[in-house]
């Protein structure tokens, strides 16, 4: 094994690096064909419970566009099926849970997760990934509290989240019952997967763009702080992300988090004059690449100008890879990060 690069996990403490490093969120499967290639037999479960090929799909793009991270392929639905959620990741729509929550005494059903037994599969993946393969930091990752809550009360995607907001206003005992048990969960999992091998740890807080940031500050940030204060024991870099979040940066920011991720609708100079102090990662819109190079080289040097003379900065997508991106793409995307920002 090559040696092991480290530059990543630098940006993420804030230190100066000697380039701007990068990954890609959904950089392992979707628009890689020998990912669709595997998918033809098949299914994201089946893949992520076969450690020897889930690994091979997390080490794939760094293989290809020499990222300067991998994250581990799996779902933020991962940890739920042995907590007795019956969840079914349906092509087309994304999970649809058959068992949705509706009160306090669906929440007390619910089991604790327990890694070693419930997901060993996910474990043995990180150990093969960091013991045998990566000469770069594997990113684990867990969807947050409220993302995960927002689709096992409305039964799958939701536009509007009416019924989880109806839960949070009307039923407060049981959302916090059900942010309790989550926020547990989701201390324990990322914390085998850091015993495992993960060098830092992702939350996926994907929809919580649609609360304000008083309900925020009231029904989310309590578990929120919970979760990073527990993971603060384990020294390694923590990011957050959301989707459609500019309200809520200065909130992600008050958290013991070590950086904050941002969406392309806020860019790397708004967040640090809103007053963002963490390290950021982002944040070219993946639309973008569906573009000609010319477009695509002249907005990521724009964001690229932002960010790559500050110490404490990731490059990367404001939201995931698109399937009809061509994977050829992502690799030019990262050598032009690489070689623009090359001190």
């Amino acid at each position: 094994m090559t040696q092991f690069n480290d530059t990543i996990l630098r940006a993420y403490r804030g230190e100066k690096t000697d380039y701007t490093p990068l990954w890609f969120m959904r950089q392992a499967g979707r628009s890689q064909p020998e990912y669709n290639k595997l998918k033809e037999k098949y299914s994201l479960f089946e893949i992520t419970h076969q450690p020897e090929l889930c690994a091979y799909v997390t080490e794939l793009p760094v293989v290809n566009y020499q990222t300067d991270a991998a994250i581990l392929y799996k779902d933020i639905m991962s940890p739920l099926p042995p907590m007795g959620v019956d969840v079914e990741i349906r092509k087309g729509v994304g999970p649809v849970i058959y068992n949705p929550i509706r009160s306090k005494a669906d929440v007390e059903k619910l089991d604790d997760l327990d890694p070693q037994n419930d997901v060993p599969y996910v474990l043995d993946t990180i150990k093969i990934l960091t013991e045998e393969k990566l000469n770069v930091p594997l990113i684990g990752f867990s969807g947050a509290p409220f993302t995960l809550a927002s689709y096992m009360i409305e039964g799958g995607p939701s536009k509007q989240y009416n019924k989880t907001k109806a839960m949070m206003y009307g039923d407060s005992e049981t959302w916090f019952a059900l942010m309790d048990k989550l926020g547990d969960m989701i201390i324990t999992y990322t914390k085998a997967q850091i015993a495992a091998g993960a060098k830092a740890i992702q939350i996926f807080d994907s929809w919580v763009g649609a609360v304000s940031a008083a309900d925020y500050r009231m029904f989310i940030k309590p578990v929120m702080e919970k979760i990073f204060n527990a993971l603060k024991e384990e020294d390694v870099p923590t990011i957050l992300f959301g989707i459609g979040a500019n309200h809520l940066l200065l909130e992600f920011n008050d958290l013991p988090v070590s950086t904050v991720g941002l969406d392309w609708r806020t860019s790397i100079t708004q967040a640090r004059d809103m007053g963002i102090t963490r390290s950021l990662q982002g944040n070219l819109d993946p639309a973008i690449l569906l573009a000609d190079w010319d477009i695509i080289e002249k907005r990521t040097k724009e964001i690229l100008d932002q960010g790559k003379d500050e110490e404490g900065y990731v490059f990367n997508l404001g939201h995931g890879v698109f399937p009809d991106i061509e994977p050829d793409t992502l690799k030019r995307l990262a050598a032009l990060v690489h070689d623009y920002t090359s001190k």
